[in-house]
């Protein structure tokens, strides 16, 4: 029995469609992620499955229970809100123990309760302080006990990191992580950060315009996006989006790209990444979607059909990161991003021989932007 399945759910304010048929299935103890734009609807689903929106059609059913118009405190769910939602007037320890005091649990198992969480989050010494006194890594992390503290069906995170530095949220994101994995509990997580939702998650769905787009692993959202606006949507730096000409036929596929030095590039495509699609564009424009990653500095110890064929173009822009270099590159009629090993010393003005890794590649239509092979 799925945790949470969600069925053509759809949401309306007024005259404007904010959910459109959305429809998703989570199993027990999965953590999944809802990634997309500010204004894509993620927030609003959230809220839905709270029970805090009604939803104009649809179903929401929580362990097997249509829970569609139930309030929230019948559905058995705990959210955590982007802004802590802590009350000032009382200590940690009663805001942990607040929720269960609602409920009418009894004082011992409230304390067993509070006790276990704090100790879990490492916030056991601060329990008799006010929310005042804490720091905004600390007041999440008091936040998150409180959901904790009760052992509902579904926890619902909704931007619980969006205000916290960057330091702060890669820390947060790596106790958040070790908790599910720790506890093994349900997660719907809403973020807007893709870096975020590709290390968290079990599944996402990618969403845009009210409507999922995308579910799957990271590694499927990842590697084998279904459209343009997936690919470009995951990953830091962005997919590079070239624009070429697709030529040959079954078996022998190619991709013409023009450089901007009015060389010709001939690019082979991988005949286990064939698709019946390809036989319809041959001759026309497509979209070939490359990853920075995608690009290697030149090995003589690599084949051709390892990592495709060599390029030998003029860095415009050098940016070390630390761990490795981003690399400006003119390819086709715009820019790429190549990322190579800290190591390298190339300049910005010179040329630098990279391979590309053909078999990673991705290709789109460039009409409908939905994914070719």
């Amino acid at each position: 029995m799925a945790a949470l399945e969600i069925n053509n759910v759809c949401k309306d304010f007024g005259s404007e469609q904010v959910l459109k048929d959305v429809s998703l299935a989570i199993d027990s103890g999965e953590f999944l992620i809802l990634v997309g734009p500010s204004g894509c609807g993620k927030s609003t689903l959230m809220n839905a499955i709270a029970g805090l929106e009604p939803v104009t059609t649809g179903e929401i059913r929580i362990a097997g229970e249509n829970v569609t118009w139930q309030t929230p405190a019948e559905r058995d769910i705990a959210m955590v809100f982007q802004s802590y939602a802590l009350y000032p007037s009382m200590t940690v320890r009663q805001n942990i123990s607040f929720g269960l005091e609602m409920r009418k649990v009894p004082k011992a198992e409230r304390e067993a309760a509070v006790e276990r969480v704090a100790e879990l989050l490492q916030i056991a010494h601060l329990l008799e302080r006010k929310p005042s006194q804490l720091s905004g890594g600390q007041r999440q992390r008091v936040a998150m006990g409180r959901a904790l503290a009760r052992e509902p069906k579904v926890y619902l995170f909704d931007e619980p990191l969006s205000n916290l530095d960057a330091k702060l949220r890669v820390d947060m994101r790596t106790e958040i992580k070790k908790l599910h994995q720790r506890l093994g509990t349900t997660i719907v997580y809403v973020t807007h950060d893709q870096i975020e939702a590709m290390t968290l998650a079990d599944c996402i769905a990618v969403m845009r315009d009210g409507r999922i787009l995308q579910l799957g692993s990271p590694d499927e959202v990842y590697n084998d996006p279904v459209d343009l606006f997936v690919a470009g949507f995951m990953g830091s730096p962005s997919m590079n989006f070239i624009s070429a000409t697709l030529m040959g036929g079954s078996g022998a596929y190619r991709l013409r790209v023009e450089t901007p030095e009015e060389e010709t590039l001939e690019l082979p495509w991988p005949r286990e990444r064939e698709t019946p699609a390809l036989a319809g564009k041959v001759g026309e424009r497509v979209i070939l979607g490359l990853r920075p990653e995608h690009f290697t500095e030149d090995d003589a110890r690599l084949s051709e059909y390892d990592e495709g064929v060599a390029l030998t173009p003029h860095i415009t822009v050098v940016e070390p990161t630390g761990a490795d270099i981003l690399l400006q590159l003119k390819l086709g009629d715009g820019e790429a991003t190549a990322r190579v090993g800290p190591k390298c010393r190339v300049k910005a003005g010179e040329r630098l021989t990279l391979r590309i890794d053909m078999g990673r590649a991705v290709m789109f239509d460039r009409e409908t932007e939905k994914r070719l092979a």
